[in-house]
């Protein structure tokens, strides 16, 4: 395993896979280090470079998954349609508390960030980008980034627009409407960003890991790409690992990995696992069963979770009710308070789980839980009621033994005290550096 420690985080990647993403230097990555590993490098077709990005397999690495190449291609065609260029933003807010990767990235290797931006708008023939954080620290290492390059060696012009940060600030709709000079809150769809983005032109709204992998690809080809994961979750990714009372650590990890095998790296015992928080805190809690999975899209998607991005939460002596009970109350909190469905919805099961945690629910109270993580599902302009009734459920179908305890009030766990964090396991290293 090769490892760097640096006063922020640790990061490490899988034995037997080289790093694509990560460096092992410590510090900020510049223009001449950057160079040297040949980065930059002349684009003398972009649409072949799409064809490549397609072959590749490269899903987006923000939570969705969606196919890049698919998203490149409709951009691309929707400007040529209005005969407008395309505006480009790379999305670097990370709103979600348990995950560091793309404030590392912005931080250490902005160059990397930089070129993926480059190549992007070459692909949709943009001519104005942007890169949009809520993290000073990765805004002035972009900045700074920026200064070292010539004026015109990106091909298209660059902003760097800092937010204040919010679960909700990293939502795409939210990012357009930031820079439309509007509130970091999500708009209703449609239109999508592709369709009707930045000053109404098709906007390519990409997390800043999708765009850090395609100088990997334009150097590389597809086929080498595809060399690392599974035939559906192909190459690697940044993995933010916390919880179990350890450090956070992040990990390049291959696709397919077994998560066992992250556990060994992380040097936790299985027998000590009760479960897991999956994608950060979106797509809800796992069971033991996690134990037998594989770290890729397809598994996950199989047991009704995700892998979201690529933030994972290993449960050990925290009590599971305790836990869905936080990140609910955590939804409450950030929740953007413009859909009524959504503002009245995560308050509700918030109160609803938090009851349940402190051995006061009923079973109508359950039952109603159980009752809104179904009907509430879909009913927000973002993501936001998703993640929760995500949570909801897969507290109430994986941990049915821990629901029951705390309706009987003897849940041992939670004698002594529940957990009750505010930002529930979130990887604080990078965030207060």
């Amino acid at each position: 395993m090769n490892t760097t420690q640096s006063t922020t985080i640790t990061t490490a990647t899988f034995p037997g896979c080289t790093p694509r993403l990560l460096s092992a230097q410590a510090g900020r990555e510049d223009l001449a280090a950057y160079r040297q590993l040949g980065g930059y490098r002349p684009l003398a077709d972009a649409q072949a470079l799409l064809g490549e990005i397609e072959a590749s397999g490269l899903v987006g690495r923000g939570g969705a998954a969606f196919p890049l190449a698919v998203k490149l291609r409709t951009v691309r065609d929707n400007g040529l349609l209005i005969t407008a260029a395309p505006v480009v933003i790379a999305n670097g807010e990370e709103g979600e508390p348990a995950s560091v990767k793309d404030r590392w990235l912005l931080r250490s290797r902005p160059h990397l960030v930089l070129d993926g931006l480059r190549l992007a708008a070459a692909v949709v023939a943009a001519d104005r980008a942007y890169v949009y954080v809520s993290d000073p620290e990765s805004a002035h290492s972009v900045e700074t980034a920026l200064g070292e390059l010539d004026s015109g060696a990106l091909g298209v012009t660059v902003h760097v627009l800092t937010v204040q940060p919010g679960y909700v600030a990293g939502e795409e709709t939210a990012a357009v409407r930031v820079i439309n000079g509007g509130l970091a809150k999500p708009t209703d769809k449609p239109p999508r960003p592709f369709e009707a983005g930045v000053d109404e032109l098709p906007t390519l709204v990409s997390n800043v890991e999708t765009l850090a992998n395609l100088p990997y690809v334009q150097g590389n080809g597809s086929a080498a790409f595809r060399s690392q994961g599974t035939s559906l979750s192909t190459g690697t990714f940044l993995a933010t690992i916390t919880g179990a009372g350890k450090p956070p650590v992040l990990y390049e990890l291959p696709h397919g990995l077994a998560f066992t095998e992250l556990l060994a790296l992380h040097g936790i015992s299985p027998e000590n696992v009760r479960g897991a928080l999956m994608g950060g805190y979106f797509a809800g809690l796992l069971n033991r069963a996690v134990l037998e999975t594989t770290l890729d899209h397809e598994t996950m998607r199989r047991l009704g979770s995700g892998l979201g991005c690529g933030a994972v939460s290993v449960i050990t002596d925290d009590c599971p009710v305790a836990v869905a009970a936080a990140v609910l109350a955590y939804f409450d909190r950030e929740n953007a308070g413009q859909c009524g469905s959504c503002f009245n919805g995560t308050a509700a099961m918030a109160a609803a789980a938090g009851a349940l945690r402190d051995g006061a629910a009923t079973k109508e109270d359950v039952d109603r839980l159980r009752r809104w993580s179904v009907l509430l599902r879909g009913r927000g302009a973002c993501a936001t009621l998703d993640a929760a009734t995500n949570v909801a459920a897969s507290l109430l179908d994986q941990f049915p033994a821990e629901v029951a305890a705390h309706l009987d009030k003897t849940c041992p766990d939670c004698a002594g005290g529940a957990f009750r964090a505010e930002r529930p396991y979130e990887a604080q290293a990078l965030r207060q550096a």
